[in-house]
């Protein structure tokens, strides 16, 4: 067994090779029962902001005084994604109204801009791009977008095979975005400059990846939530690598985060309490595994450098806050 591997039982039990490093998860129960709390991201002040994805607002918490403050958004936005920017202004992804939204905190005003075409009804996740634009998904719709922050323009990219689900989405420092292809076994990428789309298919067919990291390398990492496998896929020669999830064929890989040491996190859902899992790309190893202990799902992970904290929301109405207190 490779140092630092790590095996779950199919009762969930640890078996380590060797001690793990000290991790400590904070959690916060926010205010608003059955809500789905989700995609927090820290802004320039140190809040946390998030969506109530089934209470159609965005809140932020202050995590020193644990105070909550909520703003509503129209009916049936259905926030799915929310992002920062350095101004402190929010962009979040109306997933049921077809727009996506700014929220500026001070004054409280939100303008939205719509979707271009009517079939894309589902902005999903957001990412912000190297100049003033922001990359996103459309899972139902089949497109990946561009906004431009400045003229709130929107461009689609049709994704070229149907009902391929564009899901999680990360940009290389050039400005290129990958993006997993969740309805089928493909990630796919677009040229910045003339947003030509290419696809790129997984060495299993049924692999169905959900979301997504971009190591300092170049390399693609993805999880398998159909087959339970985490992969790697390096774009300079086209070869995969691919490692099997502790928690085995159902372990659900879903949520994921880049820490400062390039090691990714992995949230396996498939288990109750979900399980938080740690592979370390330079020892090709699982390093650490911890229990989330408010249970339910974890969609999305958010990893604030400047602090070295990892933030997720959890389905049963938590905010959580992982700290790593080691590495350089």
């Amino acid at each position: 067994m490779a140092p630092g591997f790590l095996i779950l039982s199919a009762l969930g039990t640890l078996v380590l090779a060797q001690d793990p490093p000290a991790v400590t998860i904070t959690e916060w129960q926010v205010p608003w029962p059955n809500t789905r709390p989700r995609d927090p991201y820290v802004d320039p002040l140190g809040r946390v902001w998030f969506n109530g994805q089934t209470g159609n607002y965005l809140a932020y918490l202050e995590p020193e005084s644990g105070t909550f403050e909520r703003f509503e958004l129209e009916p049936s936005t259905n926030p799915h994604n929310l992002i920062v920017d350095e101004d402190g202004i929010v962009w979040y992804a109306g997933n049921r109204n077809a727009r996506i939204g700014r929220l500026d905190p001070d004054s409280g005003d939100i303008v939205t801009f719509p979707m271009p075409d009517p079939a894309a009804g589902d902005p999903h996740t957001l990412v912000f791009g190297s100049d003033n634009d922001i990359w996103f998904t459309v899972q139902q719709g089949n497109f990946v977008g561009r906004l431009d922050r400045g003229s709130g323009a929107v461009q689609l990219i049709p994704v070229l095979t149907p009902r391929a689900r564009p899901y999680g989405i990360k940009r290389t420092p050039d400005n290129r975005p990958w993006i997993v292809l969740l309805g089928t076994n493909k990630l796919a990428t677009i040229d910045p400059d003339t947003l030509a789309l290419e696809e790129v298919a997984l060495p299993r067919a049924g692999a169905r990846p959900r979301r997504l990291e971009i190591t300092a390398d170049g390399a693609i990492w993805y999880v398998d939530y159909a087959q339970g496998f985490l992969g790697r896929y390096q774009p300079a020669d086209g070869t995969f690598q691919e490692w099997p999830m502790p928690g085995g064929g159902g372990s659900r890989p879903y949520g994921t985060a880049l820490d400062h040491l390039g090691r990714i996190w992995i949230a396996e859902t498939g288990s109750l309490p979900n399980v938080l899992v740690t592979f370390d790309p330079a020892t090709e190893s699982f390093v650490v595994a911890l229990d989330i202990p408010s249970g339910g799902s974890v969609r999305h992970m958010y990893f604030h450098e400047p602090t070295r904290e990892i933030w997720f929301g959890v389905d049963t109405g938590y905010l959580a806050r992982v700290q790593v207190a080691e590495g350089p």
